[in-house]
């Protein structure tokens, strides 16, 4: 399985990165739709409510990812503490990246990296608690 060992927070990263860059004049608050709401007021869809939104979905994926066991799940918190670390280093030091959406995206990263490494350090410990108990 490919997608398993794949940081999939790279994908809103990347779409950030070809929408900036690639279409300088594009805004991220430029509204792509309008909704009436039944409340009678109008939410107002804008590409970087979307881009966040998508990131998150894909967080919680992530985060799922961070229950499992092995080899390949040290790689993929490697690969997610390396996408963190790009995305900070360009939202430092990249013009177009000063954005409160990037800076999101960044925080998106941070909490990706931060719960991997939490969940396995507590999915650790209670191996070790299970394997005392029996060998007792």
């Amino acid at each position: 399985m490919f997608v398993l060992g794949f940081p999939l927070l790279l994908i809103p990263f990347a779409i950030y990165n070809m929408i900036a860059f690639l279409t300088p004049g594009v805004g991220w608050t430029t509204p792509l739709a309008t909704i009436h709401m039944m409340s009678g007021e109008d939410w107002v869809l804008t590409w970087e409510d979307l881009l966040l939104a998508f990131a998150i979905l894909l967080l919680a994926v992530e985060m799922m990812k961070s229950t499992r066991f092995g080899t390949r799940s040290i790689v993929d918190h490697i690969l997610a503490m390396a996408l963190f670390i790009a995305m900070l280093v360009e939202f430092l030091l990249v013009r177009r990246a000063g954005t409160s959406t990037f800076f999101l995206l960044t925080m998106i990263g941070l909490v990706d990296v931060l719960v991997g490494f939490i969940v396995s350090i507590r999915s650790a410990q209670r191996g070790v608690e299970i394997e005392t108990e029996k060998a007792a």
